[in-house]
């Protein structure tokens, strides 16, 4: 799996015009997911945002986590996060999981992160979505699966 994780001041996915998630301080959470996933890595990728410390403390350093702060994650599901343009123009995509692979694991993914008290907004898999946020900082962390070994 792959995450790419922005600290937000605010953030949203709209679906035909419509807002579907929406969260304020936390983070807005692109998820990719490989044929090679399970849940195991779904539960440790929601760990490890759970319990990520990038939210400044009185400090001014990265210390405090999304329950220190009280902060939400707004997760969007994203296969193009698996796209591989090293050759030619048009991205391949071989490495994402399929649909029915793709979305139980993103639910699940959200039901994880909720267990860990993290408060889940989350966009509409497959569907054609708008994403709005503010950056805060800005902190954007890509996060792999594939390294935690």
């Amino acid at each position: 799996m792959r995450a790419v994780v922005q600290r937000v001041s605010e953030a949203s996915v709209t679906v035909n015009s419509e807002i579907v998630g929406q969260i304020g301080k936390g983070f807005l959470v692109l998820l990719g997911i490989s044929h090679s996933d399970g849940e195991a890595e779904a539960s440790w990728l929601a760990r490890k945002i759970a319990s990520l410390r990038i939210f400044e403390d009185e400090a001014g350093k990265m210390n405090l986590s999304l329950g220190d702060v009280g902060g939400a994650v707004l997760a969007v599901s994203q296969f193009t996060l698996y796209g591989d343009a090293r050759k030619g123009r048009r991205p391949s995509f071989v490495e994402a999981a399929r649909p029915e692979q793709a979305q139980p694991l993103y639910l699940y993914f959200c039901d994880q992160l909720a267990a860990e008290g993290i408060p889940i907004a989350r966009g509409v898999f497959q569907a054609e979505m708008k994403v709005a946020l503010i950056n805060d900082g800005p902190v954007t962390l890509l996060i792999e699966t594939e390294k935690n070994g």
